[in-house]
């Protein structure tokens, strides 16, 4: 596989500078990612630079995952519109040991182009700061550093200098993985560009070497939202942050206009492969071939193949027929996901095990329905379901209807949901 040939057909070179395909022509080289630990997750925005080192090593590279201990403490002003509170030490090794277990599930780590993770810690810890200025800021002047892109931008409302000197760290981690490990490569997003670039400047200036940039364009969605974030914020790697359900159903739910871009960059199927996807889709859209494609491809990857079939199952549940059984067969936590935000009322377990008409249970006990009245008439529209059954007004609901024994899930046709917990 050709690097530069792969990125450009899957959509994700922005930019790169000269010399890199001379550079791989020769042979294997040595690329990195850096990432910040502002989390103790990645989320999928971080997903494209991933793919990038992925691929990086799919063709014979060997790929450098850099964790910044050293650099979260300082915090990138990429992109920010203002100075973002900093961490302490403890949740910042607390997210780089999470980041580093996630980076693991993506790259191989054995073998001829074994990946390794690396922590900027290790050389910044025993760097004094006068000896940094010294040695490293002397060879960049405040002229080239407001130049860029993430500096200008804040200059009329303000920039810290610890967000000042940020781009300077980074481009020295870039010049000693340049000096110590021949790493000759840098991958990031475009909003990444100048603080590369840094780094490349910084080779040149202190050591007369030559470095490269490879950057991706940022992801953008066709309705203009951002890409990687749902109602409840990002989108995250972690499940326990966001659920295999809800990780899935972000892919299911991406427009038609967005999911030929996604599957090239968060897949490794072949470009034949998704275009016969692609052709597919274009026949009959509303099977939506392409999201389902991409939903489980991804989902099972980061994943597991036993959290895509709950998803399916769970996804099943909202939208198509399930059974009480298939209910209970799912996690509490995934079914509580799927639910989560809808209209909800707590009963005491007592009072349903000893039983209740479906009329009182629908109006006074959960205030699901207004009155009496709407609750026969909506059972006489044959309109209501206990745990996806349809009931009438002669239903008593019992101890038997509870999920797991805690839940009730009751609905007034398709789409409207309410969920009786019982404690």
């Amino acid at each position: 596989m050709d690097f530069i040939s792969e990125l450009k057909w899957r959509g994700m070179l922005h930019d790169m500078t000269p010399g890199l395909e001379e550079l791989l022509a020769k042979g294997n080289a040595t690329g990195y990612v850096g990432f910040d630990p502002t989390a103790d997750s990645l989320h999928i925005g971080n997903l494209v630079p991933v793919m990038m080192l992925v691929h990086w090593q799919r063709c014979g590279h060997n790929p450098i995952a850099l964790v910044g201990g050293a650099t979260g403490m300082v915090g990138d002003p990429s992109g920010k519109t203002a100075e973002r509170q900093l961490l302490d030490v403890e949740r910042i090794q607390h997210n780089l040991a999470c980041q580093k277990a996630q980076l693991e599930q993506f790259l191989d780590f054995d073998g001829a182009h074994a990946a390794r993770v690396v922590n900027n810690a290790d050389w910044f810890k025993d760097f004094r700061f006068l000896d940094f200025i010294r040695d490293v800021g002397k060879h960049i002047t405040v002229n080239y550093m407001t130049s860029k892109d993430s500096v200008k931008k804040r200059l009329e409302t303000g920039m810290s200098f610890t967000e000042f000197s940020y781009q300077l760290v980074q481009g020295y981690d870039f010049y000693h993985l340049w000096k110590n490990e021949n790493c000759m490569v840098q991958f990031g997003g475009s909003d990444q560009w100048g603080n590369i670039t840094t780094g490349t400047e910084l080779i040149r200036r202190m050591g007369s070497g030559q470095a490269f940039a490879v950057t991706a364009p940022l992801i953008t969605k066709a309705d203009g939202s951002k890409f990687g974030k749902s109602e409840g914020g990002n989108v995250w790697i972690d499940k326990s942050k966001t659920s295999a359900y809800k990780f899935y159903q972000y892919w299911i739910n991406a427009a038609d206009e967005d999911v030929s871009k996604y599957i090239r960059i968060f897949t490794l199927k072949s470009r034949e492969e998704i275009e016969s996807l692609e052709a597919e889709h274009a026949q009959d859209p509303g099977r939506r071939i392409l999201q389902k494609a991409l939903a489980e491809d991804i989902t099972k990857r980061i994943h597991s193949e036993a959290d895509l079939e709950t998803a399916i199952a769970a996804s099943a549940l909202l939208f198509g027929k399930a059974s009480k059984e298939a209910i209970e067969a799912l996690p509490e936590a995934e079914f509580l996901s799927v639910f989560e935000g809808v209209p909800q009322a707590t009963l005491g377990v007592d009072q349903v095990q000893s039983g209740l008409p479906i009329i009182d249970f629908l109006s006074e006990h959960t205030g699901f329905l207004a009155s009496k009245g709407e609750a026969r008439r909506a059972l006489k529209e044959n309109s209501i379901s206990i745990n996806k059954v349809k009931v009438n007004e002669h239903t008593t609901v019992s101890g038997e209807d509870l999920i797991s024994g805690k839940h009730i899930l009751v609905q007034r046709g398709k789409k409207n949901y309410f969920l009786v917990s019982c404690g």
